[in-house]
Order: C-alpha cells, then structure tokens, then sequence
C-alpha cells in the first residue's frame, strides 16, 4: 500500500500530487488511454445524488454494549472507538466520479475508494443492522469503475479495477491492488446472508479475476507478476504491499508473449507470493459464493484456478530453508531471497501444505520475525530492516490479522493468539493507527484507518486469547435475515 506524503517520495496517495501520464502519451503511434481525469458527471446530478444520500437511512453511531459482550472494558472501549473511527466515519456521500456511498481510508492523502482497504471495512459494518443497500452500493462503484473503463481500452486490459477509485479531478489509476474483492463480498454475505449482493456481485467478480490471471499470471503457471499500464515502476509496486525489500531490482518490461506495435514496458518482471496469494483466497470465496448462487460451471472454473496457483506457489516459491514462500523472477524463476510480509499471506489462503504450515510457524515464532511487536513486514535480520520503515519493519493490524487467521487454520492457534493479543495490548495502550513500530510499538501513520478496524475482527474471528469479544447473544444485528 503506498506511503502517504513525505518529502522526498512521490505518493499515489497525495490528493493531487500525483498527476500520471496516460498510456498514449509514451507511445508513437496511438494512444491506448486518453485519461484527463475521472469520468465527467453532471454538477447538479450530483447535488441530487447528496440530498438522496442525506435523506436515506445512513449508518448512525452505534453503541458497542447494544452488539457485543466483554469482560474487560478496555475491549470495549477500543470497539467502540473503530466503530465510530474506522468504519462509520470513512462513509462519505457521492462524489464525482462514484454515483454512491463510498469508503475513504482516512487523513488527508487517502482520496479515493481502495480495493484493500474498503474489504476491511464493509466486513465489520456488515454486522450492523439494515446496510444492506449501503454496502450493496459501496461495490457498485466498482462495477461502475469497470464499465468507464471498458469503453476506452483493448480486450486484453478489460475488466480491469483500479487501485483506488480517486476522487475528481484526480485521474484514473490504471493498475489495481491486491485482489481480494471476493472474500470481502463472502465475509460480508457470511453475516447478513444478502442474496441481493451475491447477485450483484459474482459476474463481476468472475470478469475481474480473469483479468487477474490473464494479465498478470504471464507465463501461464499461476504465479502473479504486478504491472501498470502506465509503464511506471512504483505504480506497479502500488499493486501490492509498495515499498516490500523484495522488490527492490524489480524492472518493467514488455509482455512476454504478446508482441505489436503498441505494447509498452506495462509488466514487472517479478512474481510475488503476496498477490499470487491474495488471488487464490478471492477464488476460494468466489467458488465457495457461486456453489450457494448454484453456479456449479463457475464453481468449477475458479477451482481450476486455485489449483494452478496452489501448484505454482508450492513448486516455484516455496523454500524449505526460509521456511516461507519467497519472490521469483518471471521469466526464470529465481527465487529472491528476501522473505517480507507477503510471503506470509499463502497461510491465510491455504496454499501451503501442512508440514509447510508447521515449517512456516516455527519460523514466524523465531526471533527474526518474533519482534517486541509482531509481525514485522520484513525479516528482522535483513540489513534493510528497520523497525519504523514504511513495509521494511513495520508492523500492520490487517497483515497480522490476516497471518493470524491462516495460522489458526492450519491449527497453530497458541501462535495466532500471541500475534492477535499483543496487537490489540499495543492498540490499546498507544491507539488505533495505520502501522506501528515493530520494537516499541509507536503509532505511525494515519490515526484511526480504517484497515485497523481488524484489531476488533481478529476477536470476533476468536482469533485472540486475551482479549476476548463476541455478539451478543440478544443482538439482533449481523443476523443473516
């Protein structure tokens, strides 16, 4: 994800500060994108779209005690506080170039609404009574992104869905993020049972994975490279965790199989475990939501995906002696050895074998990943490391939340809960942000982002041992209807 603006580094994220050449002006012959900002709409339709917004039945506070229980009222203090923070607060009303109710990260730089980070969001909100619409409209915006898009772009990229869709006047991003869009839509259908949504939802997804693999599994052996059809290396590195040490000689080059006179540099020529990851848990929720929709033929093509990606992680990116899975370069399959966060990722979508899983926990409890807070975005013993950098040692809620959940799956639990209790401790004692000092637990970043709202979804998955928090058993809310 990228950094927010600091002298010294460009940021996606700064709210005008990037203004990114289109496609077309890199290229001699015809442009491939015209992108002179998001897509015009009407001044005064937007006007209407806030006063529907500000009538309709928007997220109101919520009082924790109505919807949880917990014998330490710190736990609840602290689940109030991403309620208020990090979920209802980052609703905002239409703005151009989205028709509806869309999710802002938090600060100042974060305008747009991200792939990532919104997942994170519409998960927790989905326990809340009665926002159904509300998060059936937060991923309209995402289709809406893909029809703008398929208008003005060759097959091969359509279907695409950017990063983050920027708020007017910033331009469109033309390379996307970590693609978890299917496990969001599942989470959420896993507590309020919206069938709507699966209708809405599952074509489009089916759409966007298949641009996933067709172009960034490159070579055809399930690994996934990063790319941006701008040409840009650091806007490819924006398609993951952005400033990982595993990508540090990581080029853009040419498709290595599509040849013509108007292909650019658009394909980095690394694949990372992170993504490649991140797409085989998407497809695990988007076969899973098309067997209860009935789709069996969808089912049975994204089980097909999985396969492909399981067996290219295992046979390319699996390393007995890191005990982890690593990068590798596209085309020769070099593993990089480095091991970062994302190589942590495959737990959390069920890639490694067991004795992988065993192999991969005994290396997380060590010492070179077992920091004062964990886990570290990079190994500890990396000369690179350092305990505040921004993905070179830090330490993220979402990532632990993540890692954790793979770990308990595969049933290293105590693990799990060592990770999900000394995250919480250190929320509660230095507050909710968006990353933190990996050795003295300082909260850097953006206060109350909203990826943070994991620090209360790591409890409710009963991740944690120490801190403990559960639905009420009186509570209406979140109850599929």
């Amino acid at each position: 994800m990228p950094a927010k603006a600091r002298p010294g580094l460009s940021n996606d994220r700064a709210a005008g500060t990037i203004r990114m050449k289109p496609l077309g002006e890199t290229m001699k012959r015809r442009a491939f994108f015209k992108v002179a900002g998001t897509a015009a709409v009407a001044g005064g339709a937007f006007a209407g779209l806030l006063d529907d917004w500000t009538n309709a039945a928007e997220p109101t506070a919520v009082d924790v005690r109505n919807l949880f229980e917990s014998d330490n009222p710190e736990v609840l203090a602290l689940a109030q506080r991403v309620f208020d923070k990090c979920i209802l607060e980052k609703l905002r009303p239409p703005v151009e170039p989205m028709l509806h109710t869309w999710v802002q990260p938090g600060g100042p730089y974060y305008n747009g609404q991200w792939i990532w980070d919104t997942m994170l969001v519409v998960d927790p909100l989905s326990i809340l009574s009665g926002q159904q619409q509300v998060i059936r409209d937060i991923f309209q915006n995402y289709w809406d992104f893909q029809d703008r898009w398929n208008k003005k772009i060759p097959d091969y990229a359509r279907d695409m869905i950017t990063v983050a869709i920027k708020t007017a006047p910033q331009e469109e991003r033309q390379f996307s993020q970590i693609p978890i869009l299917a496990w969001g839509v599942e989470r959420v259908y896993q507590r309020n049972g919206d069938q709507e949504l699966l209708k809405q939802c599952l074509g489009r997804l089916e759409r966007f994975h298949d641009w996933y693999w067709r172009e960034r599994d490159l070579l055809g052996n399930g690994l996934i490279t990063l790319g941006a059809y701008t040409g840009k290396l650091q806007h490819a590195k924006w398609e993951t965790f952005d400033y990982e040490c595993n990508m540090d000689g990581m080029t853009m080059t040419v498709h290595p199989k599509r040849k013509g006179p108007n292909e650019g540099a658009w394909y980095a020529d690394i694949c990372v475990p992170g993504n490649t990851a991140y797409l085989i848990l998407g497809e695990r929720s988007l076969a899973r939501l098309a067997d209860i929709a009935g789709d069996k033929e969808m089912a049975a093509r994204r089980t097909l995906r999985i396969e492909k990606g399981v067996k290219g992680m295992r046979d390319h990116m699996w390393d007995k002696a890191a005990g982890t899975f690593l990068s590798v370069k596209r085309d020769t399959l070099e593993k990089i050895p480095v091991a970062t966060i994302g190589s942590w990722i495959p737990l959390a979508a069920r890639v490694p074998t067991e004795a992988m899983a065993r192999r991969m926990a005994q290396v997380l409890a060590s010492p070179a990943w077992m920091t004062p807070l964990p886990v570290p975005t990079v190994d500890r013993t990396d000369k690179r490391w350092k305990s505040d950098a921004f993905w070179r040692g830090d330490v993220w809620p979402p990532t632990n939340y993540q890692i954790a959940s793979g770990l308990a799956a595969y049933g290293h639990k105590d693990l799990a809960a060592d990770i999900c209790d000394k995250t919480i401790a250190n929320a509660i004692k230095n507050g909710i942000s968006e990353h933190y000092d990996s050795v003295t637990g300082k909260a850097l970043g953006v206060p109350d982002y909203c990826m943070s709202s994991t620090l209360v979804t790591m409890m409710l998955d009963g991740l944690a041992k120490d801190y403990r928090l559960k639905l009420r058993r009186d509570s209406r809310e979140g109850q599929k209807r």
